[in-house]
């Protein structure tokens, strides 16, 4: 059994209806989506990489188009070198504390 912690970008109602009305009346909702990110409210690199893997092996299984598979392997690179990224960063910080 896995026992990854995950969180999870939880909505309340209200902020749920008003997305969906944005979304009804033709705007984007790209900015909310972004608020909430910024709220502190953020999956992370190893649980989207993991889900991202879990698609990739269902898209596999059904037979999906390969242009829709290969899209989501960028996905899972581009998961990947920002891990690599972060991790590196946190490398350095540790480094100079020391």
């Amino acid at each position: 059994m896995n026992d990854v912690k995950r969180k999870r970008n939880v909505l309340n109602v209200k902020r749920k209806l008003e997305i969906l009305q944005k979304l009804d009346s033709g705007e984007s909702a790209n900015t909310d989506a972004e608020d909430v990110l910024k709220e502190g409210n953020t999956v992370s690199h190893s649980s989207a990489l993991q889900s991202a893997e879990t698609l990739l092996d269902y898209m596999g299984q059904r037979g999906f188009d390969y242009d829709d598979i290969t899209e989501v392997r960028k996905i899972c690179v581009d998961i990947r070198k920002e891990m690599n990224k972060q991790q590196k960063q946190r490398r350095i910080t540790d480094f100079l504390k020391q």
